[in-house]
């Protein structure tokens, strides 16, 4: 299928794969040097507790079925191990569909994580890391040509992620309407990073200005993430850059370099100058066009449930 096909996008995909298994891979460091003290049998919130209370189905991962720090420990230097081979390229050196494979083992293991992380796993940036991940799966291999459905699948998510964070900004906090959030928010911020002490400083009608420009990435940038090209690959350039800023400024875990992945998948790099030409690749095997198409539905339908609550006045934050 010549439409099914985006093989300008090769960079974009490749940049957005590895990008997510570094994520990955930080994820997974994390929660093997600390699980023991948060969720261990002898931890704050221990797992054996927790799985007794809950069902399956209600928070499904392999920790259900079976619990200990040992097993524990295993899948989670095994999920940094197989990140890392991931991340240094190893979903390019197999076949398709082993490629497809390693990202859902990738998947189901950091969702065994997070389903049973309780408290210490509830913010945003993992449900958002399990979503994009789920989707790197079936952005294809080295020898596999980007599939465009899959694209616009993780240019959705972009556009969740902003819209989103942007109406629940302006639904939460009068000092987001009058632009007077930015001369508390860098000062207050539950993990400055070394820079916030000279943004907090920043002159208060500079704070407005950013205040205002972050409504505008926001809230309008995002629209543009939906549009052909070139207005996608500027309006995620305008994501990228604020990514960066906020990176720069404070300290939101991944959240922002995850931000910046599902942007990336909306970039064109011919668009941006850069001398790249797309490659040749081999004709698409049907099963991988019927899988792709399939998740595209799933998605589709998926989505009602995340979008009912973006556009609710009870919008409610990480749903």
């Amino acid at each position: 299928m010549d439409w099914f096909a985006a093989p300008d996008y090769w960079l974009s995909r490749l940049l957005v794969q590895r990008l997510l298994a570094a994520l990955y891979l930080i994820g997974f460091l994390a929660a093997a040097g600390q699980f023991r003290a948060l969720i261990g049998a002898d931890g704050m919130l221990p797992v054996p507790r927790f799985t007794a209370r809950v069902p399956f189905r209600r928070s499904p991962g392999l920790f259900h079925l079976h619990y200990s720090d040992r097993f524990f420990a295993a899948g989670a230097w095994s999920g940094a191990a197989l990140a890392a081979a991931v991340a240094a390229g190893l979903g390019d050196a197999v076949p398709l569909w082993t490629s497809i494979l390693l990202w859902a083992v990738l998947w189901t293991l950091y969702l065994s994580i997070v389903n049973v992380g309780q408290t210490w796993y509830s913010f945003g940036w993992e449900s958002l890391l399990l979503e994009a991940g789920f989707l790197a799966a079936f952005l294809g291999d080295a020898d596999t040509a980007p599939p465009t459905l899959v694209l616009w699948l993780m240019r959705w998510l972009a556009f969740r992620v902003e819209f989103g964070a942007g109406l629940i900004k302006l639904r939460g906090d009068s000092c987001w309407r009058d632009l007077t959030c930015l001369q508390y928010h860098h000062e207050t911020q539950p993990m400055p990073g070394p820079l916030s002490w000279f943004f907090h400083h920043l002159p208060a009608p500079l704070h407005r200005v950013e205040a205002a420009v972050n409504h505008f990435v926001q809230l309008v940038v995002p629209v543009g993430l939906l549009l052909p090209q070139p207005v996608a690959s500027g309006a995620a350039c305008a994501v990228i850059a604020t990514q960066l800023w906020l990176v720069a400024s404070g300290n939101f875990a991944w959240l922002n370099w995850l931000t910046i992945a599902l942007a990336l998948a909306a970039v064109e790099p011919a668009r941006l100058g850069l001398p790249v030409h797309a490659r040749a690749y081999p004709g698409t095997p049907v099963w991988y066009e019927v899988l792709v198409i399939a998740l595209t539905a799933a998605v589709l339908v998926l989505s009602y449930w995340p979008v009912r609550n973006m556009i609710s006045r009870g919008q409610a934050m990480n749903r």
